[in-house]
């Protein structure tokens, strides 16, 4: 059931291999374990998706890809989760992430009218940088974390569910 609902939304492996920026890996990045559906793959490639997710860096997707092929977790899902930071959700996360760093470090935020010339962002960025990748580093292994935890015990709840309905209707065979 949760193997079903995951692979729907996913890239299929041919739409993976059209990429160019994944080409780099070879062959290795198409090695059927990392493309399996189990609690153990499924939940690390929570954790990697999500946490390449909050990092303020470009091509995510890449690093996304290098890490699942590190740790053997299905690509495919972390590739796709890497997409929670899109051009839509990317300043409010970017800026929650510079708020919780700016917490930890316990420096003020920085409020000003960013001039959007190639110097102005510059500066801007040389001002908030510490507290950018901090904040996102330090959210992104938090957030990462509790996913992996929660599809852990979902996908464990869930075996548990089955077996019991199983259980159920063996009982209700032998009764009859």
């Amino acid at each position: 059931m949760v193997k079903r609902l995951i692979q729907r939304y996913l890239p299929s492996l041919k739409s993976i291999q059209e990429k160019r920026s994944l080409r780099f890996f070879g062959s290795a990045i198409y090695a059927p374990t990392l493309w399996h559906f189990n609690r153990r793959s499924v939940a690390s490639a929570f954790f990697i998706g999500i946490f390449c997710a909050f990092l303020p860096i470009p091509f995510q997707m890449v690093v996304a890809a290098f890490l699942s092929l590190l740790f053997r977790c299905n690509i495919p899902l972390s590739i796709a989760l890497v997409w929670i930071t899109n051009p839509v959700t990317m300043p409010f996360i970017f800026y929650f992430t510079y708020r919780v760093g700016c917490l930890l470090l316990q420096v003020p935020p920085h409020y000003s009218s960013v001039d959007l010339s190639l110097e102005g962002i510059s500066v801007e960025l040389a001002r908030i940088w510490k507290p950018l990748y901090l904040g996102s580093i330090v959210s992104g292994i938090i957030i990462s974390s509790f996913c992996y935890v929660m599809i852990r015990l979902y996908w464990r709840c869930n075996i548990l569910y089955l077996w019991r309905k199983r259980r159920e209707r063996r009982q209700s065979k032998l009764n009859r």
